[in-house]
């Protein structure tokens, strides 16, 4: 379950999503919940995000049974610091 407004921007009753764990995970591994909360706060802004819509492309051909590795992004990694 994936919280559109994330829980610590006040979202914890808000409207959530059903995403497969790769793609829960990828979408936390590119963005703060801060850019989560200003600019992709529904399922068709994630949809049309252009490094999620790559992701999802992938990810779309991989057999179930794969098990998938994210990392944070380099621009992610930068932020924190």
């Amino acid at each position: 379950m994936h919280h559109l407004t994330p829980k610590e921007m006040g979202g914890t009753f808000l409207p959530t999503a059903k995403l497969c764990i790769a793609c829960h995970k990828q979408v936390h591994a590119l963005y703060t919940n801060e850019e989560l909360a200003a600019r992709l706060s529904t399922i068709q802004e994630l949809k049309q995000d252009e490094k999620l819509k790559s992701f999802i492309k992938w990810i779309r051909k991989q057999p179930s049974t794969k098990l998938v590795q994210t990392r944070k992004s380099n621009e992610r990694k930068q932020k924190r610091r």
